[in-house]
C-alpha cells in the first residue's frame, strides 16, 4: 500500500503556543521574588578590640575590686555603709573615700579607671539607697558643674536571699 503524500500537509507548519509558557515563567518568577528573604549577615559585629602588646609593655594584673557593702535596717532603710573592714557614716563619707582610692579629687586620668567596684546589698535594702550607692562610686558634680568620674566598673555580688 502506497501512501501519498498530500499538498497541503507538506505547507503545514506546527507551531508551538509559546504563551502559555511564558506566562508559566512568569509566575514561577513573581513567586520566587516575592518569597525570598534577605538574610542578615552572620559574625559582623562592631567590636572594638585591644591593639597588639609590644614586647616592651608590661601586662599589670587587674587589681582586686573594692567591695562595699551595704545594710539594710528591718523596715528596709540604710543601716551601715562598710568599705572594706571600714565602717562609713554616709554616701559622702564613701564617695571621699573612693576619691581617696583613686588619687585626686579630679578623677582618674584621661586613661581607663583600673578600679573595679563591687556592691554587695542586703537583699531588703530599698532601691534608692542602692541608686545613692551607684552615684557615690561613679563620680560626682564638681563646683564648676562638670561630671568628675571616679570609677566607671561597676559589678553586683549575687543577690542572698532572707532568711
Amino acid at each position: 500500500m502506497k501512501i501519498r503524500k498530500s499538498a497541503a500537509s507538506a505547507n503545514d507548519k506546527v507551531e508551538m503556543q509559546m504563551t502559555s509558557m511564558i506566562d508559566v515563567v512568569f509566575q514561577l518568577l513573581a513567586f520566587f521574588v516575592m518569597s525570598f528573604k534577605i538574610a542578615t549577615q552572620e559574625g559582623d559585629f562592631n567590636i572594638k578590640m585591644p591593639l597588639a602588646a609590644t614586647q616592651s609593655q608590661s601586662e599589670t594584673p587587674p587589681l582586686p575590686p573594692i567591695k562595699v557593702r551595704l545594710t539594710a535596717a528591718a523596715d528596709g532603710t540604710l543601716g551601715g555603709i562598710r568599705m572594706g573592714e571600714q565602717a562609713l557614716s554616709s554616701f559622702t563619707d564613701l564617695n571621699n573615700a573612693i576619691m581617696g582610692i583613686v588619687g585626686t579629687a579630679a578623677g582618674p586620668s584621661e586613661e581607663e579607671s583600673p578600679y573595679e567596684v563591687e556592691l554587695d546589698a542586703d537583699y531588703k535594702l530599698r532601691y534608692e539607697n542602692v541608686v545613692a550607692a551607684i552615684t557615690a562610686v561613679s563620680g560626682h558634680v564638681d563646683k564648676s558643674g562638670h561630671i568628675v568620674k571616679l570609677v566607671e566598673k561597676l559589678k553586683f555580688a549575687p543577690p542572698k536571699p532572707p532568711q
